[in-house]
């Protein structure tokens, strides 16, 4: 039976994915604001928390993605 053996960590396409993350996150906000324009209520006041924490979201992707430019730069990737 073969042993199970982690994948070593490949960081260097991170900057990369985490730019895909935000693009997809804020097309989410967008898609959801226009949703908004349809909807009340609970419904209404349930896709402005989701997309504040999208923002939040957004945020700590960017964050992620300076960190890893400065792995890149200091030769860690």
């Amino acid at each position: 039976m073969p042993k199970n053996t982690p994948k070593p960590d490949d960081r260097s396409d991170n900057v990369e994915k985490l730019q895909d993350m935000v693009k997809n996150t804020i097309g989410n906000m967008e898609a959801a604001e226009e949703t908004m324009a349809f909807s009340e209520g609970k419904e209404l006041e349930a896709i402005r928390e989701k997309n504040a924490r999208r923002e939040a979201s957004i945020e700590g992707f960017r964050e992620e993605i300076k960190d890893e430019t400065e792995a890149r730069k200091n030769g860690k990737v």
